[in-house]
């Protein structure tokens, strides 16, 4: 598999080798003609607000909001807005878990029950710590994610989850989870004597500058300066009540964040914050633990990509021969993308208050225009070398 070959260059490498062929001047005028173009996209379909972040290693980023909070009544959306992460929340989850296993407090090959005695005399006894962030644990897709939509409270859901027959063994199929995703969080208080709380508050968030937002509903509703959530009606955005029940999931879907802290995230996946995310945490993460074959299929960007992989909360896929990491989430009244383009030292993040599937257009906008951006400086840069 060539992502085994590739993926620690990728990282390892340094990124100032591997930037952007164009001059800084010419990167600022692409992020402002995308900026416009995005705000121009969601001007179109009424979307209420975005979070937009645009990062590169060496010619500069851009962070900023766009829209209002809420449709009637509600404020700008500003560079430290805060907005729900969803899905993109298991990027951090899988990041922290890969500096602890860098850092030798974590074992991923371990057994889950090493850490969490209750599983010995489950099903999944078997069931080691990577499978829980690769979406590998053999149990159905999704489940009982309707219980994490209900009252039921996270301790009583895991109980029901390890009673549900396998469709695999462990690591054999994909299988993309909330539920269990989770149980990571356990695992990590258990390994560390830490809460995954404190871990991301304390070990990502404060030591990366990530100053608006943080784990958690109280965290997201702690001052007026949120995008609330908006639901489409037969003619509009309806803003909606902001629920807490996937919160229940703080690994799988609780983290909120704004454009500026978006803006550090990507710089450490990128490499820039090794104090934080080290070169071996980085390649860890991105190691392509699941085949994932559906990514194949995604409308939007289907014959774009040639493989598909899930690694340790992130999507790795080729894309158009281009390594990308990547993520998306989807909760009531939100959607989110986070992209990372490694050896063009290129990040991307796009959080939405509205449930708008317009997101995927402009995601996949993004990537092809800086691959064929990338092709044409570096094609530009060869014609001069040769006068």
């Amino acid at each position: 598999m060539k992502y085994l070959i590739t993926l620690t260059l990728l990282v390892t490498t340094s990124f100032t080798q591997f930037s952007w062929a164009g001059s800084v001047s010419s990167w600022k005028q692409f992020t402002q003609q995308y900026s416009k173009q995005a705000e121009e996209k969601l001007k179109e379909k009424s979307v209420p607000g975005a979070a937009l972040t645009i990062v590169h290693t060496q010619h500069g980023n851009l962070a900023k909001g766009i829209g209002v909070t809420k449709t009637r009544g509600g404020k700008r959306v500003n560079e430290h807005t805060r907005f729900r992460l969803a899905s993109v929340s298991k990027t951090f989850a899988g990041s922290l878990t890969a500096k602890l296993a860098a850092e030798g407090k974590i074992e991923l090959d371990g057994f889950v029950s090493d850490y969490l005695p209750y599983f010995e005399n489950t099903k999944y006894k078997s069931l080691r710590v990577y499978h829980l962030l690769s979406h590998s644990s053999g149990l159905v897709p999704n489940a009982y994610d309707n219980l994490v939509e209900s009252r039921m409270d996270y301790e009583d859901i895991k109980a029901r989850v390890l009673n549900v027959e396998a469709i695999c063994e462990p690591g054999k199929c994909y299988g993309y989870q909330n539920v269990m995703f989770s149980l990571i969080g356990d695992v990590i208080a258990s390994a560390t004597g830490i809460s995954y709380e404190t871990w991301i508050s304390d070990f990502i968030f404060a030591p990366l500058g990530m100053r608006d937002g943080g784990v958690g509903y109280e965290n997201m509703v702690r001052d007026t300066n949120y995008a609330e959530p908006h639901v489409k009606g037969r003619s509009r955005w309806y803003t909606t009540k902001l629920k807490s029940h996937y919160y229940k999931v703080l690994p799988a879907a609780g983290v909120n964040a704004s454009a500026a802290d978006m803006e550090k995230w990507l710089e450490a996946q990128l490499g820039l914050m090794p104090a934080v995310l080290s070169l071996d945490a980085l390649t860890t993460q991105s190691r392509p633990y699941t085949l994932t074959k559906r990514e194949l299929r995604r409308r939007t960007w289907k014959g774009s990509i040639e493989e598909a992989h899930y690694g340790l909360g992130w999507r790795i896929y080729d894309y158009q021969g281009e390594t990308i990491y990547y993520h998306s989430g989807w909760v009531q009244g939100y959607r989110t993308d986070v992209v990372v383009i490694p050896r063009l030292g290129i990040g991307f993040s796009l959080l939405l208050n509205a449930e708008a599937s317009m997101l995927n257009e402009l995601t996949t906008t993004f990537i092809t225009q800086v691959l064929e951006r990338e092709a044409s400086s570096l094609e530009q840069l060869q014609l001069d070398e040769t006068h």
